[in-house]
């Protein structure tokens, strides 16, 4: 399964939005071999049946908490280099550059519950995981032989997936089947100052670890009502990608769509918003399958 796009002769190819089974095609401005480039955001790395979704759901309808304060949980993360040799060329990225990438976490979490401190920096030279993509071999390899912390802990992972892609996320809820496989991997070059243009300011992370917390994209399930477990998104066709300012993809659903929200596919600085509903999602999601577990 292929997440996330890339430019190969104008097309948009493999774009499999998770949760959803819909598969996206779609013309693509030809550009030059040598600005080929990863234009693609990833999705949640299994995709939930609907039977699973309806359990979710479930789920969070019987949590019942007071809502937890504004920056009141730290989430410990444990950072996992993975490199095919020294230099940032080879996806070595240095220490400052992920220190900067937990700062930008924490400006677009600013409003919600969570705020991130780095617990741990280690670095693995491997090529195969420094290729690995999801659902392989290398992928279990990886997670299993680095994979620190308890499900309140968030493991990411840079490496050079390739194929296209900025990365891809487990799902809160699938912890407890998998617990060595939770966590995060993401491009080493969309983190900030990296070269993945115009995916290079950290927000690749952002988007992923939403997914970690339980969001879905705000284009799940299309233009039907609650289409992503949350209220207060308007709904979306389809993944958004640029800064479209306007587009308008559910004319029958009151609003532009949410283009400048962490969970869609725009530029990094298009996305500036998580809505009041996903933040409470997120609360809930964190309660029912993270905390203390």
């Amino acid at each position: 399964m292929s997440r996330g796009f890339n430019w190969k002769s104008g097309l948009v190819v493999g774009a499999l939005l998770a949760f959803t089974g819909c598969t996206e095609s779609k013309e693509a401005p030809q550009a030059p071999v040598e600005q080929q480039q990863v234009v693609g955001r990833g999705c949640a790395t299994k995709d939930l049946s609907q039977a699973e979704q309806d359990a979710v759901q479930a789920a969070l309808s019987q949590t019942r908490h007071e809502m937890l304060a504004t920056g009141s949980v730290t989430v410990n993360v444990y950072w996992h280099v993975i490199n095919n040799g020294t230099g940032i060329a080879n996806g070595d990225i240095p220490d400052s550059q992920i220190a900067s990438q937990i700062s930008v976490l924490n400006a677009a979490y600013a409003s919600t519950p969570f705020r991130f401190t780095l617990a741990g920096t280690d670095r693995t030279t491997n090529a195969a995981w420094y290729t690995t993509t999801d659902g392989t071999t290398a992928e279990t390899q990886m997670k299993t032989a680095l994979r620190k912390g308890t499900a309140q802990d968030l493991n990411v992972y840079s490496n050079n997936m390739g194929g296209g892609l900025l990365g891809w996320s487990t799902f809160p809820s699938s912890y407890a089947s998998s617990p060595k496989m939770d966590g995060v991997v993401i491009l080493f070059s969309s983190l900030p100052g990296g070269s993945a243009a115009p995916y290079n300011e950290g927000d690749t992370a952002t988007h992923e670890i939403g997914h970690w917390f339980g969001l879905y994209h705000t284009f799940q399930g299309g233009c039907v009502k609650n289409n992503d477990g949350v209220d207060d998104t308007p709904q979306e066709k389809s993944s958004a990608f640029g800064c479209p300012a306007g587009r308008d993809t559910c004319t029958r659903d009151p609003g532009a769509d949410p283009i400048y929200n962490f969970m869609d596919y725009t530029d990094d600085n298009c996305m500036n918003t998580f809505t009041a509903g996903q933040i409470a999602r997120t609360d809930s999601m964190w309660t029912t399958y993270r905390a203390g577990k």
